[in-house]
């Protein structure tokens, strides 16, 4: 009985061993091609991860070499910005130089065009001494009476002529002709602050002499500065020529009592 038993069981043992490494033979040809193909799978993945890191750092090539050309290109384009802002300014700076020429050519042909305006309306005549070129006090005196209304108007300029006699050379004439219209000149501005590019001054030596005779008389006559006022002020031609008008009415009247005196004198040997 115990033998049966003993032999069952290992019967039993044998045909679970049979079986056994049948089904493990089945599992490993049933499972070999599904393992081929995950390892297959597998490093189709590996492949894939390698070429998607590949590609990551391509791209972060790519994207460091987008920045920095995007950084070259705002900087370019800032640098172009401000060539163009400062070819602006400078085109802006041209404009109004061009404006500001335009106006100066403007007021230059204004003052051309209106010479014609300008009339004498006083003048003066300053004699000097012989080789001198200095200002008396009545030459001052003289002077600020003739331009006591010159700086109020807008419109007006002061010719001075200088002039010698004939004694002495030419060049040394000339410039003492000069000395003498620098002192005049040099009075007008510091003495009653006109300015100086309304004076034009010049020394014409011995050039126009008023008189051409040859004696001490004609020779003091042309040793002299003229000054003469040209101003195209209606206010102040007519202010100008009230106070001359005013400062010849007592001269007139004792011009007529002096030519009443001289007929009286002439009637008496008559009478």
């Amino acid at each position: 009985m115990t033998r049966t038993i003993l032999s069952a069981s290992s019967l039993l043992a044998a045909i679970l061993l049979i079986g056994g490494c049948a089904t493990k033979k089945y599992v490993q040809n049933t499972t070999a091609p599904i393992q081929a193909k995950v390892d297959q799978v597998g490093d189709q993945a590996n492949k894939q991860g390698q070429q998607i890191a590949q590609g990551q750092t391509d791209m972060k090539g790519v994207d460091e070499r987008a920045q920095s050309g995007i950084s070259a290109a705002k900087e370019q384009a800032m640098t172009a910005q401000n060539s163009a802002q400062e070819a602006m300014n400078k085109a802006g700076s041209a404009a109004d130089l061009a404006n500001k020429d335009s106006e100066e050519i403007k007021s230059l042909r204004q003052v051309v065009s209106n010479l014609d305006d300008y009339k004498q309306v006083s003048d003066l005549t300053i004699p000097f001494a012989f080789n001198k070129y200095t200002l008396t006090e009545k030459d001052r005196q003289d002077l600020d009476n003739m331009v006591a209304n010159a700086a109020s108007n807008k419109r007006y300029f002061i010719a001075v002529e200088g002039f010698t006699d004939r004694t002495g050379s030419r060049q040394y004439n000339e410039t003492l002709s000069r000395k003498r219209a620098d002192a005049v000149t040099e009075y007008l501005v510091a003495k009653h602050d006109i300015p100086i590019y309304r004076i034009h001054m010049i020394g014409l030596g011995e050039e126009k002499p008023l008189d051409d005779g040859h004696t001490r008389a004609a020779r003091a006559k042309n040793r002299r500065v003229e000054i003469k006022i040209f101003s195209a002020d209606a206010s102040y031609s007519t202010s100008q020529a009230d106070r001359q008008s005013s400062s010849q009415q007592p001269q007139s009247s004792s011009q007529q009592a002096q030519t009443h005196q001289q007929q009286s004198q002439t009637q008496q040997p008559q009478q």
